[in-house]
């Protein structure tokens, strides 16, 4: 009788950080592609952009003037998808139509002055000062006691929605806690509760012990492809030490963040010798919300492509009316990940 292996055969595989269940269907990797292939942007683009809203002395949308800034720069969204004034309300009719006000603030952080950089091309000081940055901003947002959660993330590259490809991402806050953030926060409280430990300094014991899908391993950070990941090449960082927010991070970790955050990017560069795209973000615990002492740092990095530079992974049909679905395993991935150098092409 044929004996089962998570690397050929069909197969679902939890996530503990949601709960949530993936399809794993390495086989069909074998199947042919037929479907749509992108078309990549352009890379070559100038240190300075006349037309940029985000490079330094430019005027932004809401005739807002940039300061000639030469580190970061962050500023409140001219176009928020979250408001501070929304006044309080609800809406329901019958119990069957509901809604609620939502308040918040979005910012925008410009990650260096240069146009034509990304994360992986800039050097470790300058990704420290985006670190600087992220703590600072993520401490004042924090003093507001209307703030319950804080959401930090990049999109990068046209595929992934990204309207301007100057180095930046942002940073959301909110008045209640999201989706995803609340199915974390369950799973990690109930681990915690049972156990007394971290459920993510308890599982990358476990990837650490096993090594297949550690891509990098440094004194203080761990990026490993998550054994439920969804995307092909999804990756995460977790620190080693159970602390609950990037404002907890010494010097000796921020160097180590900035570090590991330059060289994971660098691989995914490297991968198809491409700018790669991803969504990526930090998940940290609420605020305002008691300690949260479950909580255990971490950022996940949820990149599109699948089989080269123009051939992009769909979530279609099943995924969207049943659960994710894989083909390529997250060992495979791994390895591909792995084997990539930590030096970015362009600098080799």
């Amino acid at each position: 009788m044929q004996k089962f292996d998570v690397k050929e055969h069909p197969h679902t595989r939890q996530n503990l950080l949601t709960g949530d269940w993936v399809l794993v269907s390495p086989h069909r990797t074998k199947r042919p592609w037929q479907g749509k292939v992108e078309t990549l942007p352009d890379d070559n683009r100038p240190s300075y952009d006349e037309k940029c809203y985000l490079c330094p002395g430019n005027t932004r949308a809401d005739g807002s003037v940039n300061p000639d800034y030469k580190d970061s720069f962050v500023f409140t969204n001219d176009f928020s998808a979250l408001l501070a004034d929304t006044p309080e309300g609800t809406y329901d009719v019958g119990g069957l139509l509901k809604a609620k006000s939502e308040a918040g603030i979005c910012r925008v952080i410009s990650f260096s002055p240069d146009h034509s950089l990304t994360l992986p091309r800039l050097t470790v000081p300058a990704i420290e000062k985006v670190i600087d940055l992220w703590k600072k901003e993520f401490a004042d947002l924090a003093s507001n006691p209307a703030i319950k959660y804080i959401q930090i993330f990049e999109n990068k590259g046209e595929i992934m929605g990204c309207s301007n490809p100057h180095p930046h991402g942002q940073i959301w806050s909110q008045g209640s806690l999201p989706l995803e953030i609340a199915k974390e926060t369950t799973q990690q409280k109930n681990w915690f509760t049972e156990k007394g430990r971290s459920l993510l300094s308890d599982y990358i014991a476990v990837e650490l012990q096993e090594k297949e899908r550690i891509v990098l391993e440094k004194e203080h950070f761990v990026a490993l492809v998550p054994f439920w990941a969804v995307w092909p090449y999804e990756t995460m960082i977790v620190s080693k030490r159970h602390v609950q927010t990037i404002v907890q991070f010494t010097d000796a970790e921020k160097t180590a963040f900035a570090e590991i955050l330059k060289k994971l990017t660098a691989k995914y560069d490297n991968l198809f010798e491409i700018s790669f795209p991803y969504s990526a973000g930090m998940h940290q615990a609420p605020v305002n919300d008691g300690d949260h002492a479950e909580w255990h740092w971490h950022m996940h990095f949820f990149p599109p492509l699948l089989r080269s530079a123009t051939v992009k992974k769909f979530m279609v049909g099943y995924e969207m009316l049943a659960n994710p679905q894989r083909d390529v395993t997250p060992e495979w991935a791994a390895e591909r990940l792995r084997s990539m150098s930590e030096v970015h092409y362009k600098e080799q």
